[in-house]
């Protein structure tokens, strides 16, 4: 069996049954528990999986946005505070889902912007700033990470030009490649970077490589990562020989 099909198989075993141990997964796919092992060494490192003791767990999909604004919010706020730093008063920002761009929200009070965004967080952090021309785009609502999705949203994209897009992510992998863990949020993470001049990758350091099984973009769609902390050797790499500028706060 080809590593691309066995590695198929063990996500899928993992998806549908919790977590599982070596010697299952190695009777159930007809391998050695030494193949499983390095199979599952590779997984994690792509961050598809969690190596447990015995075996591996998957992430079940996105934690509810107010789980996830509680973590490592200080990394956030200095990502945030750089992200803000390059924008300039009269162009256009597109913030995307997600708790760092509403971090970096908080960071454009009082500024002369127009903030087009599908993240309801953002639009209500935003909403009573009158310096800030502020576009909710449409779109269905995931009600527990707070953010707009579907034709009707990728559609007001097609309608819209911004200067600058700050982007989130689930996960950076070592080859550049920009992954998210929900694939109903890709198309309009894509739309955004179709509608805007220069995208800007907000990652903190357990983004890489994070998790994420839908690929967003590939580096050469980037054109600025801001993180808070080094950056493993060969994504630097990658990211780097796409002409992507990698700064920190």
């Amino acid at each position: 069996m080809l590593a691309e099909r066995r590695h198929q198989l063990i996500l899928r075993a993992l998806r549908s049954g919790g977590p599982a141990a070596v010697t299952d997964l190695s009777e159930q796919l007809g391998v050695s528990p030494a193949t499983i092992r390095r199979d599952l060494v590779r997984l994690e490192e792509e961050g598809l999986l969690t190596r447990v003791h015995g075996g591996a767990v998957v992430d079940e999909g996105d934690q509810p946005f107010a789980e996830v604004a509680e973590v490592r919010v200080a990394e956030k706020d200095a990502i945030a505070a750089k992200a803000a730093s390059m924008v300039h008063d009269g162009q256009s920002v597109l913030l995307d889902i997600g708790t760092t761009a509403y971090r970096l929200a908080r960071q454009l009070h009082g500024r002369r912007l127009t903030v087009i965004t599908s993240n309801l967080v953002v639009y209500e952090e935003l909403a009573d700033d009158e310096g800030i021309e502020l576009v909710l785009l449409g779109g269905m609502v995931r009600r527990e990470y707070r953010s707009l999705v579907g034709f009707l949203t990728e559609d007001n994209l097609r309608q819209l030009h911004a200067d600058w897009l700050f982007l989130g992510t689930s996960g950076v992998r070592p080859g550049g490649q920009v992954m998210d863990t929900t694939v109903v949020e890709v198309p309009v993470k894509r739309a955004m970077i179709r509608a805007s001049d220069r995208v800007v990758l907000l990652a903190d350091s357990a983004k890489f490589p994070g998790t994420g099984m839908a690929k967003v973009c590939g580096p050469r769609e980037l054109d600025v990562v801001v993180t808070n902390g080094p950056v493993e050797q060969a994504t630097r790499a990658s990211l780097e020989e796409a002409g992507v500028e990698v700064v920190t706060p």
